[in-house]
């Protein structure tokens, strides 16, 4: 209970700050929202995307999952919830930036590199895990003498190149993406340094960002 109180708490003070104090704000976001970025995050809760860049309301479309993943395009009777929110974002809101953000010490990719028992609760996240298989795959290969740490690292880059790879199966992102309208972005945040990295297509490498 002492963490709800904790949370209203907040939310209080959030309201004193943004509802009271800046109006002009709340009253644009009362007709609408027009973020010109959605970033793809990590559920894990060290790191929350808003905080992390400072963004106030409105600037961010955020879509969260394990291990900050995306599917590829697939166009079947199943739920997709990160293809409609994807969809919603590109199509709706036009966005000008999708932002896939991972980070060190991901649980989600720690799953995928270790695997999980059928009797330990794994069953959904297994599946959902497997979308970075080739990139864990890869890791594997290039990687192969090196320890877990540094393999499971590896694989928190891959995977973000996967999802980078996979926006593009989407053809209303595809086409966006060849006209010049949407930009694509990967970056990963190392929790012990606090850095941040961006992704350079030219060079193959993660390059310190901030």
């Amino acid at each position: 209970m002492q963490e709800i109180q904790k949370f209203i708490h907040g939310f209080r003070n959030f309201q004193e700050e943004y509802f009271h104090e800046d109006r002009e704000l709340f009253d644009c976001l009362k007709q609408g929202q027009r973020p010109k970025v959605v970033l793809i995050g990590c559920s894990d809760s060290r790191v929350d995307p808003s905080m992390m860049v400072r963004s106030e309301p409105g600037d961010l479309f955020i879509v969260r999952n394990v291990a900050n993943l995306v599917p590829p395009c697939e166009h079947d009777q199943a739920y997709h919830g990160v293809s409609a929110a994807l969809e919603y974002a590109v199509c709706h809101l036009e966005v000008e930036h999708v932002i896939v953000l991972g980070h060190s010490n991901c649980g989600g990719i720690r799953s995928l590199m270790e695997g999980i028992p059928s009797d330990k609760n794994g069953e959904y996240i297994s599946k959902w895990v497997s979308i970075a298989e080739r990139a864990k795959q890869q890791v594997l290969e290039t990687f192969s003498d090196a320890s877990a740490e540094r393999q499971a690292k590896a694989c928190e880059h891959a995977s973000i190149l996967v999802s980078l790879e996979n926006l593009l199966t989407f053809p209303w992102i595809k086409e966006r993406v060849d006209a010049g309208k949407l930009d694509l972005h990967g970056w990963y945040f190392d929790i012990e340094s606090g850095n941040l990295y961006s992704y350079h297509p030219a060079s193959g490498e993660f390059t310190l960002l901030v």
